[in-house]
């Protein structure tokens, strides 16, 4: 990220009690001109991978009108793998799999994919980059979430 009065710094983070059972979802989101909002929500019912879906979709959805780089981190691999890698090829196919399946929480990846869709289309110039970060050894903002 270049242009350091223009980035945006995501923390995201999601987990589930039983899984599937009660979860929820947090998200840290600051700027350079140090703006800080927390974000977090709860499912009566859902999976771990819902709540780390529901992370990133909320914390966009908080900054689709702000202009910048952003710099999402999360633990989730599967958040991380799927908008870098699989997304575009599940939606090509008609939301299934390379081996003809169904998408796994389909509905959450097609809320990421319109958000990031939205900010790609509004702020061209600006990047969106997808960073993992190790969850629960200490690293404030992931704790945080």
């Amino acid at each position: 990220m270049s242009d350091l009065s223009s980035e945006i710094l995501i923390y995201c983070d999601g987990a589930c009690s039983g899984n599937p059972g009660p979860g929820g979802w947090g998200a840290i989101v600051g700027t350079s001109q140090s703006h800080i909002l927390e974000l977090g929500g709860f499912q009566p019912h859902t999976t771990n991978n819902q709540m780390e879906l529901q992370g990133a979709i909320e914390a966009l959805g908080a900054v689709e009108k702000v202009a910048g780089d952003v710099m999402i981190l999360t633990d989730s691999v599967y958040v991380i793998r799927g908008i870098t890698q699989w997304a575009y090829g599940w939606q090509k196919r008609g939301w299934v799999t390379a081996e003809g399946k169904p998408v796994s929480n389909r509905e959450y990846w097609e809320k990421l994919v319109n958000v990031v869709s939205k900010r790609k289309k509004l702020f061209a110039q600006n990047k969106i980059s997808w960073n993992f970060v190790r969850g629960h050894i200490g690293i404030q903002g992931n704790e945080r979430c």
